[in-house]
């Protein structure tokens, strides 16, 4: 494999599932496994930006795929990803759903849009249903944000499915307006890294599915300490860092990454880009 190959391997989604991972993803088999009834069990997943939020619902939906020993028009789907509107819109958001499932989207009313949304939801057999980008309400009114947080509770009423809501921490200043979702979606934190025994564990981690040939020993305070400041304690930044710093170091001949690799490989932190683009403007 010549190093351009080895490059876009280094690139590939790889799943790691630490500690605050492994917890979301226990509660969300929880709810799968949970009996239908009148008020299902929720939760909201909520952490920074570029944090491994989307990264965890994705797994649990990849682990639960449509059961395809049933025929193609009523195939049996466990859970399902969706990401809210830019704005809080409820036709909107049926008509993701429809086009996703490949059906026919109602030209009439909303509630031609929510009876049809409501009938292949039923048919599928839905369970759990995942709204990434959640905190996009707050870009409507309140009226339209409570509009929406009332679909999200008819929808989980009406369907017995749990849902589980994902966003920024603006998501729980979004929910606040609501007492009843406030109750029923608790929220589980994913929090961002500190310098401690689990962080270095995780960069050992990375180490050992990253494909170079010699050790790097991330680990090491000097290069555990260098890691941890420039990406903040964001999961994706470190992600983002180790990849390119191993993609520099095989194009400069070396197996292994070292302070030069994440210091020299193009790699610009989030405080960085920050103070930028606000010198740009």
């Amino acid at each position: 494999m010549n190093v351009d190959d080895r490059i876009q391997d280094i690139h590939k989604s790889r799943w790691i599932g630490y500690p605050a991972a492994q917890d979301a993803m226990h509660k969300m088999e929880g709810l799968l496994c949970h009996p239908r009834v009148s008020r299902m069990p929720n939760m909201l997943l909520v952490g920074a930006t570029n944090n491994g939020k989307t990264e965890i619902v994705k797994r649990f939906c990849q682990l639960h795929l449509p059961d395809e020993s049933f025929d193609t028009e009523n195939l049996i789907t466990p859970t399902m990803y969706f990401e809210a509107p830019p704005t809080p819109s409820e036709a909107d958001f049926y008509t993701h759903i429809l086009c996703k499932l490949y059906e026919r989207v109602p030209a009439s009313s909303i509630a031609a849009k929510r009876e049809r949304t409501m009938s292949v939801l039923k048919r599928i057999e839905l369970k759990v249903m995942i709204i990434d980008e959640l905190h996009n309400i707050l870009a409507g009114s309140s009226t339209k944000q409570q509009h929406f947080l009332n679909m999200i509770k008819y929808l989980s009423n009406q369907l017995q499915v749990s849902i589980v809501g994902c966003g920024t921490s603006d998501l729980l200043r979004a929910v606040s307006v609501d007492p009843q979702i406030q109750n029923r979606f608790p929220p589980t934190i994913i929090p961002r890294w500190k310098y401690n025994k689990s962080f270095r564990q995780l960069l050992s981690t990375f180490e050992s599915v990253i494909p170079l040939k010699s050790r790097s020993s991330l680990h090491s305070p000097e290069l555990s300490k260098k890691i941890l400041a420039i990406t903040e304690g964001s999961i994706g930044e470190i992600s983002t860092l180790l990849n390119t710093a191993a993609s520099y170091s095989l194009r400069n001949g070396r197996e292994f990454i070292d302070l030069e690799s994440i210091q020299k490989c193009g790699y610009i932190g989030p405080g960085m880009r920050m103070r930028e683009n606000v010198n740009a403007l």
